[in-house]
């Protein structure tokens, strides 16, 4: 899933924690007047169809309010396996109806709320807290329970659920019922959620498996295996613009450094070049040593096919602003290093029609993109040193682009390709003056 900024109002999260999706069925979540043994067969048959977290845990939610429960805000929490994000949680609140689905950084771990939430220890040592918002004693040790009882909240629970596995998954209830939860509430919550972590379970399994392939084959690639394209030779044929790009001097970089700083390197200069595909909607296809190849396919949802040229584009030119603010002022992990600066890149931008599928031997394959249009991009990005551009652009691709009067394409004329039968007309940026 292709995650797009939200606004999160009325709601408000912390910098670590990013709105994905908003539901917002409501109280139709759930069929009116359930009960609690109707939600108990819900979780032992149909609810084993639902393949969208988001839609299962505000099911569960408006059924358990519907069932007679005095809820009022929930919350779901888990792990998963990610170099980057911590987990992903589900909040629910019956006052607007929403229910949230965000992700969670690795850094929210280090902040002082997350220390003193009561979450906290649900999720590092199991423990199950229950506690009165108006508890004078626990608002102090948890600032939580005090913007709850400033809201009417009476009395919040935090629970473990679990069904094997090294994370603690943590549900939360909490409800403005002066009384609070009665100990039958408690026991009817702790019998739902024994099965209803079996499910959590099951689609943690799934995201863990999608975070892994998004990580090392890519969206796109790892969709497609996820969704069973795993034999030797299947795929399909995809429209794309490919990007081929190259560090330059990268062999005099590993001449100069240890294999442990030129992997500092390459990841600082990585991380300028991937978050600039990413943020226009392209699709990081292969690392292969210092070179990166990606694509933007026509079916990615731009506007047209002339909005897969100008993300392209768009792409290189930040790739390029994140490189010199690199040299310009090294990220720390390069700051003990000699001799590495300064970056440059050569990108070069071509459009053809690419297969994308498995390839290789049956018991190791990969997802890749081959093709004409993938080995000629490689030779226009050879070009980038000889005409001393770091961004070449082919006739088909510059045809797609609208550029500003001030800033127009440059004709570098057609140039012969090493393998390719007819020469290419070739064009780049502006040059600076």
């Amino acid at each position: 899933m292709t995650a797009f900024p939200l606004d999160p109002a009325p709601r408000s999260y912390p910098t670590a924690v990013t709105l994905l999706r908003r539901a917002r069925r409501g109280a139709a979540a759930a069929p009116e007047g359930t009960s609690l043994a109707e939600t108990e067969a819900w979780l032992l048959g149909p609810a084993a169809g639902e393949d969208d977290l988001l839609a299962l845990f505000e099911s569960l939610v408006w059924r358990l309010a519907a069932s007679g429960l005095p809820l009022d805000r929930a919350s779901l929490s888990i792990g998963t396996l990610h170099p980057q994000i911590f987990g992903f949680a589900w909040n629910w609140e019956r006052a607007d109806g929403f229910c949230d689905e965000v992700k969670v950084d690795e850094a929210s771990l280090r902040t002082d709320s997350y220390r003193r939430n009561p979450i906290s220890q649900v999720i590092e040592r199991g423990e199950a807290f229950r506690g009165r918002a108006d508890d004078p004693v626990l608002a102090e040790r948890h600032p939580l329970l005090k913007e709850l009882a400033a809201q009417g909240f009476t009395e919040y629970l935090a629970l473990p659920i679990r069904a094997g596995g090294a994370y603690h998954n943590t549900v939360t209830f909490a409800t403005k019922r002066p009384a609070g939860f009665s100990d039958k509430d408690l026991a009817a919550l702790e019998r739902l959620l024994a099965l209803f972590g079996l499910h959590v379970e099951r689609h943690i399994a799934l995201r863990i498996a999608g975070n892994v392939l998004d990580t090392y084959l890519g969206g796109l690639a790892g969709r497609r295996v996820l969704e069973g394209s795993i034999k030797r030779g299947t795929g399909e044929a995809v429209r794309a613009v490919i990007w081929v790009s190259d560090l330059r001097g990268f062999t005099g970089l590993t001449d100069r450094l240890s294999g442990r700083e030129v992997t500092l390197v390459l990841n600082a200069y990585f991380d300028g070049l991937a978050g600039a595909v990413l943020s226009q909607g392209g699709e990081i296809l292969k690392f292969i040593g210092d070179g990166l190849l990606a694509a933007f396919p026509f079916e990615r949802g731009y506007p047209d096919d002339r909005g897969a040229a100008e993300a392209a584009l768009t792409a290189a030119e930040e790739a390029l602003q994140a490189i010199a603010a690199i040299n310009d002022s090294p990220p720390e992990a390069l700051r003990g290093i000699q001799g590495w600066a300064p970056l440059r890149s050569g990108i070069a931008l071509h459009e053809g029609e690419v297969f994308f599928g498995n390839v290789g031997a049956p018991e190791r394959l990969d997802f890749t993109v081959i093709g004409r249009a993938v080995n000629e991009a490689s030779r226009v990005e050879a070009l980038c040193k000889s005409l001393n551009r770091e961004i070449l652009i082919t006739e088909p691709v510059a045809r797609r682009l609208t550029r500003p009067p001030d800033s127009p394409l440059e004709d570098l004329g057609r140039h012969d390709l090493r393998g390719v039968a007819e020469a290419m007309g070739i064009f780049a940026p502006k040059a600076a003056d």
